[in-house]
């Protein structure tokens, strides 16, 4: 899996997302601002493709509508404004459409500045994508590959809002919990992700174990220059 996984590029010349703090916003007016933002918001390099190529299975997905934009298109957000989300999902069915034994899971579990109208929107556009792939809510326990194969469907998709329960290719988001650690420390992550292998739910659900440390306030003030990767990553 991968996180933030659309944020191998984000427009640093777009205003800061609606997930950001309305000081960060202010800030963000000064171009500089912007390119150190994009410094701590990218958390990879590799395109869907190039993900999907190198074996990433699990996508972690934010999203948000433009404030102010005509219209209801959605697009993905990490600090900044990334791709939309129409053209990420169509670059993931290419990929399927080539290697028909593939399953990936789509977990879109942060919307910002979204009403019902937008979601539906969304909604449409991840159904339009991808069709019969999808794989309509079941009991976890017989998802194999195997009924997967027999059913032709290759997407699960976790939906982490009401609106799941009106769409039957909808997951719950309780259906893919993400338990986050929420530190700059490696032996505290590592403590973590012990701990809550050791609690997770034996039947009913997927499971994410995020081995990702998270830069607060302090951290990004002392490493400005530097970056999310040359000042966490790579510890």
């Amino acid at each position: 899996g991968s996180h933030d996984s659309f944020s191998y590029w984000v427009d640093d010349k777009s205003p800061v997302g609606p997930d950001q703090a309305t000081a960060i916003k202010r800030l963000a007016r000064i171009s500089l601002v912007r390119k150190i933002i994009k410094k701590w918001s990218v958390t990879q390099n590799l395109t869907f493709k190039e993900q999907l190529e190198g074996g990433i299975r699990y996508f972690d997905l934010r999203v948000s509508s433009k404030p102010g934009e005509i219209g209801q298109e959605i697009y993905f957000i990490h600090g900044l404004f990334g791709i939309k989300v129409w053209d990420g999902l169509k670059e993931m069915n290419s990929f399927l459409e080539k290697h028909p034994k593939e399953v990936i899971f789509l977990d879109f579990n942060h919307f910002y500045a979204m009403d019902d109208s937008h979601h539906h929107f969304l909604i449409n556009r991840i159904h339009s994508a991808f069709e019969s792939k999808l794989c309509c809510v079941e009991c976890v326990e017989y998802v194999t590959l195997l009924y997967m194969w027999e059913k032709k469907h290759q997407v699960l998709t976790f939906y982490h809002h009401p609106l799941y329960q009106e769409y039957p290719f909808l997951w719950p988001g309780n259906k893919m919990p993400a338990p986050w650690a929420n530190t700059t420390n490696v032996h505290k992550l590592l403590q973590f992700l012990e701990t809550t292998l050791g609690e997770r739910s034996r039947y009913g659900t997927f499971h994410v174990s995020q081995a990702i440390l998270t830069p607060r306030v302090k951290t990004i003030a002392r490493h400005l220059v530097r970056g999310l990767k040359n000042t966490l990553v790579h510890r």
